[in-house]
C-alpha cells in the first residue's frame, strides 16, 4: 500500500511547469535580469556620478562645451523620437528650437534694446521656460495635421517651409526677437535662487572648496533636464506608445490593421518632438545669452539630423552620443587650433575650426551609412554582446511563453482523467505494463515529429 501511495503521489505531482488543471494553459517563464541590463544600469549610474563631479574640476572652456553637448542632446532625443523611432523625416527642428529660445526670452525677459527696442512680460523664469516649451508643442500641434498625412521626403520638404517661415519672423518681428541683432535672455532662477555669478553679499554655494559660479550652476540645471528627458523617452519607448510608433515606422499598413491609429500617433510624435526642441531652445538661450536669428537656420536642422544618424536611429543613448560628437567637435578644434597649422582664423575665408568640424561629422555620416547603419548604438550593442555573450534573439527565446504542457526536460506529459479513475486503476494493476507506461513517459521523444513538443520549438 505504501508503494502504491508513493507512485500515486509521484504521478499527481507531475513534472515541474505543469498545471493542476491539465494541459494547454500557456505559462511564461520568469527570466532573471540579464547581465546586459545590469551593465547598462551600472554604466548609467557611473556616468551620472561622473557628470555630477566634472564641474568641480573642469575649466570654463570645457564647462561651456559640456553645456553645449547637453543642450544639443535634449533636442537630439526629441528628433530621434520622430525620425528614428517613428520614421518621420523633419527638417523643422531649428524652427521649434528658436520658439523655445525666443519664447523664454520674451516671457521672462524685460523690455530693452539699444538699436532695436523689444518687449518682455517679465514672468518668473520657471513659468516662462514652461510656457516656451508648451508654445513649441502648440506650434507642432498646429503642423501635426500635415505631419500626420505625409511621410518621407514629402514631410521633409513640407517641414522645410517652417524653417524659412521662422527665419522671416526672427528677422522681422523685432518687438519679440530684437531683429538681426538679437535680444538678451534673462537669467534663470529657481525659487528665488539665481543661476548666475554670485554678487557681493549673496549666498554662495561651495562644494569641496569650489565656489559654484554661473556655468557650474547651469551645468547641474542642464544635467537635470537631460536626465528627465532621457528617462521620459526611454519609458515612452518601452510602453505601448513606443511599440505603436515602431510599428508605424516598419509598416504603416500592418500597424493600422493591428488597431494603431496611425495619424494620431504620428501627430503625437511630432508634438512631443517639438516640445523637446523647445526645451533644448530654452537651454541654448541660457547658454548663448544673446541669441541671433542666424543661429536657427537650415544648417542647425541638418546638424541635428547628423547627430541622430551618427548616434543611431531609434536609440536614445545613441542620440546623446551623437550630440556629444557633433556639438563638441567644433569647440575642441577651436580650443586646440594651435595644433592644426592648416586651420585659418575665423572669418578669413579659409578652412577654420567650424568648417573643418562640418567636414568631419559630414564624413562620419557617410561612414556610418556605408559601414554601420545602426550608428554608435549598434557598436555599443556589439560590445555588450562581446562582454555578456547574450544576443537579443536569445533573450527573446528565453522570454517566450510555453504553450504546451511539456516538462522542463522536454518529456511530454500524460493527460489525467478528472474523475479519479486513475487512482483505482493504479491501485488495482500496479505491476501491469500499461500502468508503468502511464507512470514513466518515454525517455527520448522525437522533438521533430512529436506534436506535443511543437509549441516549444523556436525559430
Amino acid at each position: 500500500m505504501s508503494d502504491t501511495k508513493s507512485v500515486q503521489l509521484t504521478k499527481d505531482a507531475g513534472p515541474p511547469g505543469s498545471t493542476a488543471a491539465g494541459a494547454g494553459k500557456p505559462k511564461r517563464t520568469r527570466v532573471p535580469r540579464s547581465v546586459e541590463a545590469r551593465i547598462q544600469s551600472i554604466l548609467g549610474i557611473v556616468l551620472v556620478l561622473v557628470a555630477l563631479a566634472l564641474p568641480l574640476y573642469l575649466e570654463n572652456a570645457f564647462l561651456v562645451m559640456g553645456l553645449s553637448v547637453m543642450a544639443a542632446a535634449v533636442g537630439a532625443i526629441g528628433l530621434n523620437l520622430l525620425s528614428g523611432v517613428t520614421g518621420q523625416l523633419s527638417l523643422a527642428h531649428a524652427f521649434f528650437i528658436a520658439i523655445g529660445t525666443y519664447g523664454y526670452a520674451y516671457f521672462s525677459g524685460s523690455p530693452g534694446g539699444v538699436a532695436t527696442a523689444y518687449g518682455g512680460l517679465e514672468l518668473p523664469p520657471l513659468l516662462g521656460a514652461s510656457m516656451a516649451v508648451v508654445l513649441a508643442g502648440l506650434a507642432g500641434l498646429a503642423f501635426s495635421p500635415i505631419a500626420s498625412r505625409l511621410s518621407g521626403i514629402y514631410l521633409g520638404v513640407a517641414s522645410l517651409s517652417l524653417v524659412f517661415l521662422g527665419q522671416h519672423l526672427l528677422f522681422n518681428w523685432e518687438s519679440v526677437t530684437g531683429g538681426p541683432n538679437g535680444r538678451s535672455v534673462p537669467t534663470f532662477s529657481l525659487f528665488g535662487f539665481p543661476f548666475a555669478n554670485p554678487a557681493v553679499g549673496d549666498t554662495q554655494i561651495t562644494i569641496l572648496n569650489v565656489t559654484l559660479m554661473r556655468n557650474e550652476l547651469l551645468w547641474y540645471l542642464f544635467l537635470a533636464v537631460l536626465i528627465i528627458g532621457y528617462l521620459f523617452a526611454r519609458n515612452l519607448l518601452r510602453g505601448r506608445p513606443g511599440r505603436a510608433l515602431q510599428m508605424i515606422r516598419d509598416k504603416q499598413t500592418a500597424a493600422a490593421v493591428m488597431g494603431v491609429n496611425v495619424r494620431r500617433y504620428k501627430a503625437s510624435a511630432f508634438v512631443v518632438s517639438s516640445m523637446y526642441a523647445g526645451a533644448a531652445g530654452v537651454l541654448l538661450g541660457l547658454l548663448l545669452r544673446v541669441p541671433t536669428p542666424g543661429s536657427f537656420g537650415l544648417i542647425l536642422s541638418v546638424t541635428y539630423l547628423a547627430m541622430i544618424v551618427i548616434g543611431g536611429l531609434g536609440s536614445i543613448p545613441g542620440a546623446v552620443v551623437g550630440a556629444a560628437f557633433v556639438a563638441a567637435t567644433p569647440l575642441l578644434l577651436n580650443l586646440y587650433s594651435d595644433f592644426f597649422p592648416f586651420l585659418a582664423d575665423p572669418g578669413s575665408g579659409g578652412v577654420d575650426s567650424g568648417t573643418l568640424a562640418k567636414y568631419l561629422y559630414g564624413g562620419a555620416v557617410v561612414v556610418v551609412l556605408l559601414l554601420e547603419p545602426g550608428g554608435v548604438a549598434a557598436l555599443g550593442r556589439r560590445l555588450l554582446f562581446a562582454v555578456t555573450g547574450t544576443t537579443r534573439r536569445q533573450k527573446v527565446r528565453a522570454a517566450a511563453p510555453v504553450t504546451s504542457p511539456v516538462a522542463e526536460t522536454g518529456e511530454p506529459l500524460e493527460s489525467e482523467p478528472l474523475d479519479g479513475s486513475a487512482d483505482t486503476h493504479s491501485t488495482g494493476s500496479l505491476g501491469s505494463s500499461s500502468d508503468s507506461s502511464a507512470v514513466a513517459p518515454p525517455q527520448h521523444p522525437d522533438r521533430g515529429t512529436d506534436p506535443s513538443t511543437e509549441g516549444n520549438r523556436r525559430p
